[in-house]
């Protein structure tokens, strides 16, 4: 039986890490994994943490960001991260992240990680392009997720890079919500600061979502366990965002919170699989 899916999880070698801009630095030192990140972390040495976290699959995602007004620039190249979950093929599926800087060249690389690479997803950190996520820019990546089925995960809780503006709200995925409810939307980092703003997202909306990731469980708002707890027990999705939260870490924290055994299970596991059509993984 399946113990943990983890929505949102990072490939951390030193060829990836290697392909960070230096201005990174600055927030890897202020999450505390500055040194891992120079040193790198192998997929093995990954899985191992995983085992030890009690989560047996993780959504790969190949991020990419480009700053605005600036030549800081990456990309965790979907090939590699395909790579890898062709090597590992009950533990990970990847998600492509999207970037607009080149609308087609990256539409056409949603559309190739989806259809050749078996994709699950995609995903949007809209600060590192200046708009926010009701942004005509980003429409053709959510009109092709739309098309392909798949769900695409938006980055809406503050940047915490010192270069670039917090352009995201989870207010602002509401105009997407509404013009295209054929699309499966996750607020990612779960809104944070802005928790109950997200919450109604996700109350509003049938075809929006929530994801934990990239802040502990401890310090999770009351507002945030009461919603999975109850009404909002069917839209909330647990992540690490590893390994900006350790995955044993996180899960021992989880179960310290007051959370019902069924709202419990499905946000570790259950929505998940719906939400991202993972019937046939688990």
């Amino acid at each position: 039986m399946t113990r943990a899916i983890d929505i949102v999880v990072n490939l951390w070698t030193k060829e990836i890490t290697e392909c960070y801009p230096p201005e990174l630095d600055q927030f890897w030192d202020l999450v505390g994994i500055l040194e891992m990140t120079k040193k790198g972390v192998t997929v093995e040495e990954e899985l191992a943490l995983m085992d030890e976290g009690g989560i047996d699959k993780g959504l790969l995602v190949a991020t990419t960001g480009a700053a605005v007004g600036s030549n800081i620039f990456f990309e965790k190249p979907f090939e590699k991260i395909a790579e890898v979950c062709q090597q590992h093929p009950d533990r990970f599926k990847g998600i492509i992240g999207v970037n607009p800087s080149k609308i087609m060249t990256w539409v056409k690389k949603l559309e190739m990680a989806v259809k050749e690479y078996g994709f699950v997803g995609a995903h949007l950190y809209p600060h590192w392009f200046g708009e926010p996520p009701d942004s005509r820019i980003y429409y053709p990546f959510y009109a092709k997720c739309a098309e392909l089925g798949v769900p695409i995960q938006i980055q809406v809780g503050h940047s915490a890079q010192w270069f670039l503006r917090t352009v995201a709200q989870p207010i602002t995925l509401d105009r997407v919500a509404i013009d295209f409810p054929e699309l499966k939307i996750i607020g990612i980092h779960i809104g944070h600061p802005w928790t109950e703003e997200m919450i109604s997202m996700a109350w509003k909306h049938p075809n929006v979502f929530i994801g934990t990731d990239a802040h502990l469980p401890k310090y999770w708002d009351q507002s945030l366990i009461k919603f999975i707890n109850s009404r909002g027990q069917d839209k909330v999705m647990f992540g690490t965002d590893y390994p900006v939260i350790g995955f044993e870490r996180a899960i021992q924290e989880l179960d310290k919170l007051e959370l019902r055994e069924t709202p419990k299970r499905k946000l570790l596991v259950e929505n998940a699989v719906r939400v991202y059509g993972l019937e046939d993984w688990v």
